[in-house]
Formats: C-alpha cells, sequence, structure tokens
C-alpha cells in the first residue's frame, strides 16, 4: 500500500504532470498537454452549444464552467453523414454540439509574440472537421506558428432557411450559420490567443476547398472585418459561376420542402419549435458530398445569399473593390476538381473555341478530360482570376500551384488531385501515406510548409509576387519548386473566355 501510494506521489510530482500547461481564456481555464517544444489545447469551446433552442440561431457566447477544463482531446466534430474515400476523415465522434478550436503553439515566452494561422477545413460545407490526422497543427507550432483549427456547423445544422426563421430573426442574419461560426471563432481567436503566446495582430487565415471558398466569403463581408490580417486560399475558387449561392427566397422553399419531407407543415413559430425538435439525425438526412454533387438536392440550399450577413456574391464585392485588403496566397492542384459530365458535352461548351479546346484538353480517356475541364472551371482558372484582380489592386498576391504526386502513388494517380496537397502543407504525409514517404515527399512537404509560414510571419512566402502581365507562379512539382512561367496558360485562357 506505501509503495503504491509512493509511486502516485512520484507521478504527481514528475516532470511533466508539472508541466501540463493552463491558461484562461473565454470561459475559465483550459490544461493543455506539453508535447516538447510546443504545446496543445485541443476541444476548447468558443460559443454555446448550438442545441434546442439555439439550432439555427447565430452563436451564442460560451457558458462558463468551474475549474479547470481538460483540453487534451478533440471536441466533437459537427454532424453530419461521413463521405467514404474521403482524404481527411474525421478521428473522433460527431455531434451538434460541436463549436471548438483547437491549439497548437511553441512554448511561451515572456514578450514574445507568435504569428497567428487559423484553418477552415473543407468538405462542401456538409462534410469535414478539425479531428482529422492531416490537420494536426504541431508542425506549425514547431516553426514558430500558433495554428489554430476549428469546427464550424454543417449541412442543414449550419445553412437552413425557412420563413419561421426569417420571422424570428428579424433584421438580424439568418440562413448561414456555419459562417457565423466561423466569424465567431475569428473573434475568440482575437480576444484569447494572446493567452497562447500569440499575437492577434498578425492573423493569417486558411482553408481548403469549402474552407477556401470561406476564407473568399469572410474577405467580403463586413461581419469579419479586422478579424484577420493575411489570407490563403488553397483550392477555394474564386469566381461567382458554380458555386451555388442561392437568395434567401430559393433557400427558404427548399427548408420548406425538407421540413414538409419531415412532417412539419406549420411554418409559423409553432412549426420552428417542431422542426428545433427533430432529432438530430432526421436534420442530417443523408446529406454528403455526394448527394450534393452532380444535380444536388431540392431539400438543401447550402451557403446562400441571405441579404444581411451575406448580401451579394464574394468575386462581385471584391472586383468593386469593397472588399478587405491585405496580403494573398492563393493556388490550386495540377488536377483539381472532380470529373464530372460528359467530356463532348463539356467540350461543346466552349463555343468557337471547341477545335481548340479540344487540342488543349486531349486526354488518354474521356474521363480525363472531364476532370481537367471541370477542375479548370471551378479551382484553377477561378484562382487566376482572383490572383489578377488581387494583384490589380494593388495588393501583395502570391500565386502558385501544387503538381506534385507522392511517390508512392504516382502509378495509380493522374495528378495532384483536390485536398492532396494539404498533408504537405501540414507536414502530415507519413499521416496520409503511412510507412511510404520519400525523401522527395518530405522534401515538396518543406518548402510547401515553410512558404506557408513565411506568409504567415511576413505576408511574403518568400518568391516573387504574382503579375498577370507574366503569369509566373510557384510551382511544387516532382522536379521540386520553382517560380515558372504557368503551365496551364494557353488551358486557363480558353477557359477564361468561356467563363464570361
Amino acid at each position: 500500500m506505501m509503495r503504491h501510494l509512493f509511486i502516485a506521489l512520484l507521478l504527481l510530482l514528475s516532470p511533466a504532470a508539472a508541466a501540463a500547461p493552463v491558461t484562461t481564456v473565454d470561459g475559465g481555464r483550459v490544461e493543455g498537454v506539453a508535447e516538447g517544444d510546443i504545446v496543445a489545447f485541443k476541444g476548447i469551446p468558443y460559443a454555446a452549444a448550438p442545441v434546442g433552442d439555439l439550432r439555427w440561431r447565430p452563436p451564442a457566447p460560451v457558458v462558463p464552467w468551474q475549474g479547470v477544463r481538460k483540453a487534451d482531446t478533440y471536441g466533437l466534430d459537427c454532424l453530419q453523414n461521413p463521405f467514404p474515400g474521403d482524404a481527411a476523415p474525421l478521428g473522433g465522434p460527431m455531434g451538434e454540439d460541436c463549436l471548438f478550436v483547437n491549439v497548437w503553439a511553441p512554448k511561451p515566452q515572456a514578450g514574445v509574440k507568435r504569428p497567428v494561422m487559423v484553418w477552415i477545413h473543407g468538405g462542401g460545407f456538409v462534410n469535414g472537421g478539425s479531428s482529422p490526422t492531416v490537420y494536426d497543427g504541431s508542425a506549425f507550432a514547431r516553426s514558430g506558428v500558433l495554428l489554430v483549427s476549428l469546427n464550424y456547423r454543417l449541412g442543414r445544422f449550419g445553412f437552413f432557411a425557412h420563413p419561421a426563421l426569417s420571422a424570428e430573426a428579424g433584421a438580424a442574419p439568418t440562413g448561414n450559420f456555419g459562417f457565423m461560426d466561423q466569424v465567431a471563432a475569428l473573434q475568440w481567436v482575437r480576444r484569447n490567443i494572446a493567452a497562447f503566446g500569440g499575437d492577434p495582430a498578425n492573423v493569417t487565415l486558411f482553408g481548403e476547398s469549402a474552407g477556401g471558398r470561406s476564407v473568399h466569403v469572410l474577405l467580403a463581408v463586413p461581419a469579419a472585418r479586422g478579424l484577420f490580417d493575411k489570407a490563403l486560399i488553397m483550392s477555394g475558387g474564386g469566381r461567382a459561376t458554380g458555386l451555388g449561392l442561392v437568395p434567401l427566397a430559393v433557400a427558404e422553399e427548399r427548408g420548406v420542402t425538407f421540413a414538409r419531407n419531415a412532417g412539419v407543415n406549420h411554418e409559423d413559430a409553432a412549426g420552428l419549435a417542431a422542426l428545433r425538435a427533430l432529432p438530430a439525425d432526421r436534420i442530417v438526412d443523408g446529406l454528403d458530398m455526394r448527394a450534393i454533387m452532380g444535380d444536388g438536392v431540392d431539400h438543401y440550399a447550402g451557403p446562400m445569399l441571405d441579404g444581411k450577413f451575406l448580401t451579394e456574391e464574394p468575386a462581385r464585392t471584391i472586383a468593386d473593390g469593397k472588399g478587405a485588403r491585405m496580403p494573398m496566397m492563393i493556388g490550386a492542384t495540377g488536377l483539381d476538381g472532380f470529373p464530372i459530365g460528359d467530356a463532348d458535352t463539356l467540350l461543346t461548351a466552349f463555343g468557337g473555341d471547341e477545335a481548340a479546346a479540344r487540342k488543349a484538353y486531349a486526354s488518354p480517356t474521356p474521363l480525363l478530360t472531364s476532370w481537367k475541364i471541370v477542375g479548370d472551371r471551378i479551382f484553377i482558372e477561378p484562382a487566376r482570376y482572383l490572383a489578377r484582380q488581387w494583384s490589380a489592386s494593388g495588393l501583395p498576391t502570391y500565386a502558385y500551384r501544387f503538381d506534385y504526386v507522392a511517390e508512392s502513388q504516382r502509378g495509380a494517380m493522374p495528378g495532384a488531385t483536390h485536398a492532396s496537397e494539404i498533408p504537405y502543407a501540414f507536414r502530415t504525409v507519413e499521416y496520409r501515406y503511412p510507412g511510404a514517404v520519400s525523401a522527395a515527399d518530405k522534401a515538396i512537404a518543406k518548402a510547401f510548409h515553410d512558404h506557408f509560414i513565411a506568409f504567415a510571419m511576413s505576408g511574403d512566402p518568400g518568391y516573387p509576387i504574382y503579375r498577370a502581365a507574366e503569369d509566373r507562379l510557384m510551382s511544387y512539382a516532382p522536379g521540386g519548386a520553382a517560380f515558372v512561367p504557368d503551365p496551364l496558360r494557353l488551358r486557363l485562357d480558353l477557359m477564361e473566355k468561356a467563363q464570361k
């Protein structure tokens, strides 16, 4: 008995136990985990649980807790129907109570303020979360930057409109609750990040796919003004075409269709109460990336032009010079997008340039032709379009193209596909391809990651700015990282004409 007590006392007094980091944030004190030269805090609430009467309301202030809250595991990821084949599968359980942030930081030093990067995950606004292992922020912290990742409401929890909701909101915004969550998380960062050694005046917002699209939105909306200082958009588009932002009235119609399918026929306060009482799984209703691709669904709106939070397409706001002004880094993967649609139909859409397009997009298979066209239309050319707009406004703009395929995947993958660059940015390639990471894979990851770090620190990733007349970008390819003329310029010029 005495021996057990002695061992317990030694454990309590051990350096590892004594080194557990504790800090104070909105809501109370949190205890993280020390991992060598860095600290990690996971599952910190940044808003109240959006459940019960708070379902389909803007995020409410966090509910304070007593004592010290353990912050050593991820909070619940937002409820969804997981997508088979996801490049970033969730690492933990899901639930409607999901508004959490995670922080990785170098061990704080007195008087030192570190740059901050805030990560918004992708997943088509219906899938994803902050818990996937490829999103682990340890490498950023080891590079001297604080990494914050966040959850935001997805699917109908995050993007839902209904006449009763509009009536309840009155003059306040409604519908885009997921974007409101992102704003609330950024506000949390401004208020709390200094407690972790971060600089609240040096925040870089970055995201991929729907996360990149979110950065684009937050550059345009007044609600996010002043909450971040640099923007990094990964495969987030840049044009208004093909992105599906519907007007509030259309979103309400789809909400009514969903409600009736769920047995709620009233459009008044009683109907809204009945909707809020529906089981969470009934709200998910099978939504995932497969359901929203192609023809989509008539009972889900997704992000919308609600008329208050988001009044017009972000591309229009930015084109008119009304968005935020800051340094931007933007790019896409070399084989971005998805192989959707018939190749001949897609080629016919080029009109008078069809013959040139057939030559430019010639591929071994029609599937690969479709893949290239859709990727150019949704991600690659819009990224160039936004880079040109940003540069023409006199703002520091840095373009890249990630065209690297892991050596172990080169026999199976025809190019750098959508989301394949993420583990290189996070230097988590070992998690994505366990036991199959080469020296060349690690070298590209270091180059890509280091450019992200440099951009976060100074607004300059370490390579030349983008100039439309030169059309050069940083390429990450099997031969290494190099600043080169855009190898897809001919294709993108054709796509630019087709987009107008």
